[in-house]
């Protein structure tokens, strides 16, 4: 049994995913403080800084966007030159310039800002300059994906390109023109609209939390939909009926019972609070430890009190293989981006490292945030990184003490 649950708090929209009772993602944003990812802005440039190779450019919003070079030049890695001009030769201050937002502004930094627009839709990706066609990798069907490659080639213009989702299985060539034909509305809209815009301004605001849940995390999977306000059922059901019409019987208002809030009816506030513990027990005895750092996240895995019945090894081979579970679905939960280190106990035998390994890569493929493991390293640390775009959860619900930088719950 697979559930999305909504929680309108005030202006607070809370979203939480359950499989078979059990927390696996969890998203929330205020109403009148939505995402910036995604927003299109016309921009000026403000100075350009040739030992960085970018730009900064003024937006509009509190602190200057960040333009690293990269975010320049061609999309399609392909037609990208073979040696990277100089920043200087490519923008200059005073200059305007269209820009979309990819990363918010995280700490004392600024968003940073791409010129390869893209636009997501219910099936697909549309890119306005990009040049190429993509099939995402959770389709494994080498016939399914030859399909849609096939249909993408059909349905983009010129100098556009398209990523077909992992929504787009199965989906017909019709309903995926339509999808590209929206997109590409929305993009000449915007693009008529910076002619006439004087810079900094907004030209095009990404959809909020509500349209993003249907549009992005609403799969055919999902057997039921709850949400808890009169007000937001109805746009819920109104998304749904113009993106997926066939999940609309899945859709349900909740009402209060005995009391208890939808979110206390399914322990889903229960669950959000052991997630965001810095020590978080294993189902066998052992526990995790969990650092968050301005760099990057680090944890480590503690045998705790599980002493196994068949040896040391067994024993820290068992804990190790529910810690990768454990991890891959807090990663999720806790919406982390960034670098990750994650200390597992040491192992002798060389198939347990590389079974727990393979175990962290095949639970992070259930991760709509690409996920990159880059393996072992020599001191036995696993590396990895999992993108990172919006501010982490953990700093909505926790705040920091500004004498003494401890987290405050």
């Amino acid at each position: 049994m697979k559930q999305m649950l909504m929680h309108v708090n005030g202006e607070m929209l809370q979203t939480a995913v359950l499989e078979n009772g059990r927390l696996v993602e969890f998203f929330m944003e205020k109403s009148k403080a939505s995402s910036l990812v995604g927003n299109v802005y016309k921009g000026r440039v403000v100075n350009v800084l040739p030992g960085m190779q970018a730009a900064f450019v003024d937006v509009g919003l509190a602190k200057n966007a960040f333009l690293y070079i990269d975010e320049l030049l061609h999309p399609h890695l392909e037609k990208q030159p073979a040696e990277k001009p100089l920043i200087q030769n490519m923008v200059k201050p005073g200059q305007e310039l269209l820009v979309q937002v990819m990363k918010e502004p995280l700490g004392g930094k600024g968003a940073r800002v791409t010129t390869h627009f893209s636009l997501p839709g219910r099936f697909l990706v549309y890119m306005p300059n990009a040049d190429y066609i993509g099939v995402s990798k959770k389709i494994n069907s080498e016939s399914e994906r030859s399909r849609l490659r096939a249909i993408g080639e059909k349905l983009r213009e010129l100098e556009e390109g398209i990523i077909l989702r992992t929504a787009a299985g199965a989906e017909s060539e019709l309903s995926l023109h339509a999808d590209v034909a929206g997109l590409r509305e929305i993009w000449q809209s915007i693009s008529e609209r910076s002619v006439e815009a004087s810079a900094p301004s907004e030209l095009h605001r990404e959809a909020g939390l509500m349209r993003r849940a249907v549009r992005d995390t609403l799969t055919m999977d999902i057997d039921e939909i709850w949400i808890d306000n009169a007000e937001r059922f109805e746009e819920a059901s109104a998304l749904l009926e113009e993106m997926t019409p066939q999940l609309r019987e899945r859709l349900k208002c909740f009402e209060s019972r005995q009391g208890n809030s939808l979110f206390d009816t399914y322990r889903v506030t229960e669950q959000v609070t052991r997630a965001f513990e810095r020590k978080i027990q294993l189902t066998c005895g052992g526990h995790l430890i969990w650092e968050v750092t301005e760099a990057l996240t680090v944890i480590d895995v503690n045998t705790g009190r599980f002493i196994g019945t068949s040896g040391l090894e067994d024993t820290v081979f068992r804990t190790n293989m529910e810690a990768a579970d454990e991890i891959a679905r807090l990663l999720r939960v806790r919406d982390v981006g960034g670098i990750i280190i994650i200390d597992f106990i040491d192992m002798e035998q060389d198939n347990h490292r590389e079974q727990v390994m393979q175990r962290l890569v095949e639970k992070a493929r259930n991760d709509q945030t690409k996920c990159t493991i880059l393996g072992w390293t020599k001191l036995g640390l696993i590396e990895m990184t999992r993108k990172k775009a919006r501010e982490n959860a953990v700093h909505q619900l926790i705040e920091r003490c500004e004498s003494c930088g401890a987290h405050i719950k």
